[in-house]
C-alpha cells in the first residue's frame, strides 16, 4: 500500500510584518491603523477600498485579533473568496476561523446553529429562486385561486413583489401601489393571502429561500437574547463591503451583531448607490453616523484609474447631488484628452460613429477588451448591435440578453414572421402559446389546420372555425381580428403593426408576466419607433435576423485566433468595473435620465449617481453621445433634448465633436445652426435641421 503524507497547513508567525506605510497611501494607513470604534470610510470610484479591507484584516490579525472574532462581509461570493485569499496572500499563512462571505452565506451557517429556535430544524432545505416560484405555485393552488387566468399575476410578479416588500420593510401595499402600479390595487389583498399561505408553508415543510436566510437571521437576534449576546461578544471586529447596496435588513443585522463591541466598519461610496430596484437603501450610508455615536469618517479619495479630465467631470457632475457627502476624487494619473462630447443626427449615426471610432482605435494598437460601450435602457442599442455585426465587430451583451434574442422581441417579431410567410411553423406556434387556453399540444393541432391551406388571408379565416374549447375559440377570434387588421394596413404598416398587436393584447400579457413590464413595453414601443425606417417587412426581418444569427459566432470568425471581445452592457452591471476606452450613449432627457423621474423627481439623484459609475468607469477616453433627432410613431420626426446631466457640466470639462459624413455640405460659422438648452450650447451641420 502507497502511504501519502498531508503536510500540516502553515500557522502565521509572530515574527512576520508587513510594511502597510509602503504599501498604503496616507488615507488608506490612516483607516488600517485606527479603524477602531464605529467607522465609516467613503471609497471613492477607483481607490482601492478592496485593499484598505484586506489590509485592515491582515493588521487586526497581526495585532493579535483571534480570527474567529472577525466577520468580513461581501456582497458576493466571488470578492468574498478573492479578499480572504489576498488576506492569506499578506499574511504568508491561513487565518483559521475568519468568518468571511455574503450576508446570506453567513446568515445560513448561523441558522443551521439555531434554527431550532425558530420552529425550523437545523437540516432546513434552501429554495433557489425556482423552486421557491414551485413552492408559491403550489400554494396558490392550495387557496383555489384562479391563478390560471390570463390577467392573474404570473408567480414569478407575485414572488418578486413578496421579495421586494420583505428586503425594504414595506408593506405589500405600498410596494405593488409603488414599484408595481400596472397591476390592479384589487390584487393587494389576494398576494397578501398568499404570501402569509407561503410563509406557513415553508415553515410547516422546514425550507426557507434566499430572503429567509436575512429575515430570519434578524428575527433569531431580536428574539433570543442569549444568542445575540453570544454573536456579538464573538464578532469583536465587524467589516462591511459596499455597504451603499445593504437593504434595511442587512444594516439592522450589523448593528445588532454589533451592539457589544461598537467595532463596526463599513466601507461604500453614497455616490455609487444605484440599486434601489432591488432594495438598497442609500440612507444606511447616509444615516451611519446618526445610529452610532461617535462615528469616526474616513475618505478615500485618490483615484487610481482615471485621468484628471475624466475625474473632473464626474465629480462637476456629483456635485448637483443634495443628497451626498461632500468628497473630490483626485488622481495620481497623468493627464489626457478632454472627455468627447458627440452630438450625431440620429441613433443610426451614434451608431456608425462609435463602431468607426472603435476600429480607428483597433488599427491604433488597442484591443477590443479595452473597450466598453455602456447605456441606460436595452433599447438603446438597437441600432449599434446591428452596426457592429455589419462590420463584424465582436461583442458581448452584459446585464442582459441581445436586444433582439429578449423573448418580447422575438414574441413581436414572431407576429410579423408569419405575414412575411405564413408557413412559418415556429412563429405560428410562438404566437399561439402566448393566448389563453392554447398550450403546445393545442398549438400542434392547430397548426396542423392552417398549414394545410394555401394563402395567409384563408389560414387566418380557419381560426375562427377551428374545433376546440371556449377559451381557445375567444383566443383564436382575437387572434383572427388582429391579423386581418395587420392585412388591411399599407402606410407604416411595420410600425403600425407592432403598435396593434401591443394594444390588442400582448401589452396586458406583458404586465402579468413580466416583472420588468414597463421596461418591455418601452421596448416594444421603441421597436416601433425603430422600424418606420424600414419600407419593406423583409429587410427589417433580414436585419433583425442577422441580429439574432450572430450569438457569438463573429468571435470565432473574426481574425483567427483573437479572443478580443468588445463589451456592450448596462450601467447596472458595470459598475466595479473599468476600461481603458468607454462610450457611454444616449445621453437624451426621457432616456438618461429615465423617464421614470418625471413622475418621481425624488429619484434624479439616482440616475445622476448612475451616470457619476458610467463615466468613473474610463481610464483614458471617454466618449459621449446622443442623437439630437429622434423618430417616434405618435409623434414623428422629433428633436431631442439633451440629457440634463450634460447641460449642467461646466463646458470648459469636455471637448465638442463635430461629425459630417462623408460628401456633407459644411456651413460657414455664419450658417450654424444652434441648439441651446439653458446654459448648455451645442454647434450642429446637419441639412436637415
Amino acid at each position: 500500500m502507497k502511504k501519502y503524507q498531508l503536510q500540516k497547513q502553515q500557522a502565521c508567525f509572530d515574527n512576520f510584518k508587513i510594511d502597510y506605510q509602503n504599501e498604503l497611501n496616507k488615507e488608506q494607513l490612516d483607516v488600517v491603523l485606527n479603524g477602531e470604534g464605529p467607522c465609516l470610510v467613503l471609497a471613492g470610484a477607483g481607490s482601492g477600498k478592496t485593499r484598505t479591507l484586506v489590509y485592515r484584516v491582515a493588521y487586526l490579525i497581526e495585532k493579535g485579533i483571534n480570527p474567529k472574532n472577525i466577520l468580513l462581509v461581501t456582497f458576493t461570493n466571488k470578492a468574498a473568496k478573492e479578499m480572504l485569499n489576498r488576506v492569506e496572500f499578506l499574511l504568508k499563512c491561513q487565518p483559521k476561523g475568519l468568518w468571511g462571505g455574503t450576508f446570506h452565506h453567513i446568515g445560513n451557517i448561523i441558522l443551521r446553529r439555531y434554527a431550532k429556535v425558530l420552529g425550523y430544524n437545523n437540516k432546513f432545505t434552501i429554495l433557489d429562486q425556482e423552486d421557491a416560484k414551485t413552492l408559491l405555485k403550489a400554494v396558490m393552488g392550495e387557496l383555489n385561486l384562479n391563478y390560471k387566468d390570463k390577467y392573474f399575476p404570473k408567480a414569478d410578479i407575485i414572488q418578486n413583489v413578496i421579495s421586494f416588500s420583505l428586503n425594504s420593510q414595506k408593506p405589500i401595499s405600498q410596494v405593488i401601489e409603488g414599484k408595481y402600479n400596472y397591476l390592479d390595487p384589487k390584487l393587494i389583498p389576494i398576494i397578501e393571502t398568499i404570501n402569509k399561505a407561503y410563509q406557513k408553508k415553508k415553515l410547516k415543510t422546514n425550507v426557507m429561500d434566499f430572503d429567509d436566510l436575512l429575515i430570519n437571521w434578524l428575527k433569531l437576534l431580536k428574539k433570543n437574547k442569549t444568542i445575540k449576546n453570544k454573536l456579538a461578544s464573538q464578532f469583536k471586529y465587524i467589516l462591511v463591503d459596499e455597504y451603499q447596496d445593504t437593504n434595511r435588513i442587512q444594516a439592522e443585522i450589523i448593528y445588532e451583531l454589533g451592539s457589544m463591541h461598537k467595532n463596526i466598519l463599513v466601507v461604500g461610496d453614497d455616490c455609487q448607490s444605484i440599486y434601489s430596484f432591488r432594495a438598497a437603501d442609500i440612507n444606511n450610508i447616509l444615516d451611519f453616523p446618526k445610529k452610532l455615536k461617535k462615528t469616526k469618517v474616513f475618505k478615500i479619495e485618490t483615484n487610481y484609474r482615471s485621468s484628471p479630465e475624466i475625474l473632473d467631470l464626474a465629480n462637476n457632475s456629483i456635485a448637483n447631488n443634495f443628497n451626498q457627502y461632500p468628497k473630490a476624487l483626485n488622481t495620481i494619473i497623468e493627464h489626457k484628452q478632454k472627455p468627447a462630447l458627440v452630438a450625431l443626427r440620429d441613433s443610426e449615426q451614434q451608431a456608425q460613429f462609435i463602431a468607426q471610432r472603435i476600429l480607428e482605435l483597433q488599427d491604433e494598437g488597442v484591443s477590443l477588451d479595452d473597450m466598453a460601450i455602456l447605456f441606460r435602457s436595452s433599447f438603446q442599442v438597437m441600432e449599434l448591435e446591428l452596426e457592429l455585426n455589419k462590420r463584424n465587430i465582436p461583442y458581448q451583451m452584459r446585464g442582459g440578453m441581445k436586444f433582439f434574442e429578449q423573448a418580447h422581441i422575438k414574441d413581436i417579431v414572431a407576429y410579423l414572421k408569419i405575414i412575411n410567410n405564413w408557413q412559418d411553423e415556429l412563429s405560428w406556434k410562438r404566437v399561439l402559446l402566448l393566448y389563453e387556453g392554447i398550450g403546445p399540444a393545442n398549438a400542434q393541432m392547430i397548426w396542423q389546420e392552417i398549414s394545410k391551406l394555401k394563402t395567409l388571408k384563408s389560414a387566418v379565416e380557419q381560426l375562427s372555425r377551428i374545433p376546440a374549447s371556449v377559451k381557445v375559440i375567444r383566443s383564436l377570434e382575437k387572434l383572427n381580428q388582429l391579423f386581418k387588421f395587420l392585412l388591411e394596413q399599407n402606410q407604416d404598416f411595420i410600425a403600425t403593426a407592432i403598435k396593434q398587436i401591443l394594444k390588442a393584447d400582448y401589452q396586458d400579457y406583458l404586465k402579468t408576466n413580466f416583472e420588468n413590464a414597463k421596461d418591455r413595453l418601452e421596448d416594444l414601443n421603441q421597436l416601433a419607433n425603430f422600424a418606420l425606417q424600414y419600407e419593406k417587412l423583409e429587410d427589417f426581418l433580414s436585419d433583425v435576423t442577422l441580429s439574432e444569427g450572430f450569438k457569438g459566432e463573429t468571435v470565432e470568425q473574426y481574425q483567427a485566433g483573437s479572443s478580443e471581445i468588445l463589451i456592450l452592457s448596462t450601467i447596472h452591471q458595470a459598475k466595479g468595473l473599468e476600461w481603458k476606452y468607454l462610450f457611454v450613449i444616449g445621453l437624451v432627457e426621457g432616456q438618461f435620465p429615465h423617464y421614470k423621474i418625471y413622475d418621481h423627481p425624488e429619484e434624479i439623484e439616482e440616475e445622476r449617481r448612475l451616470f457619476y459609475v458610467a463615466v468613473t468607469r474610463a481610464k483614458d477616453e471617454l466618449y459621449l453621445t446622443y442623437p439630437i433627432i429622434s423618430f417616434s410613431f405618435s409623434t414623428g420626426q422629433n428633436i431631442n433634448k439633451p440629457s440634463s446631466f450634460l447641460q449642467e457640466l461646466d463646458d470648459q470639462l469636455f471637448e465638442p465633436w463635430q461629425v459630417n459624413e462623408e460628401n456633407e455640405v459644411e456651413y460657414d460659422n455664419d450658417d450654424e445652426q444652434q441648439l441651446v438648452e439653458g446654459e448648455f450650447l451645442q454647434t450642429v451641420h446637419y441639412d436637415d435641421l
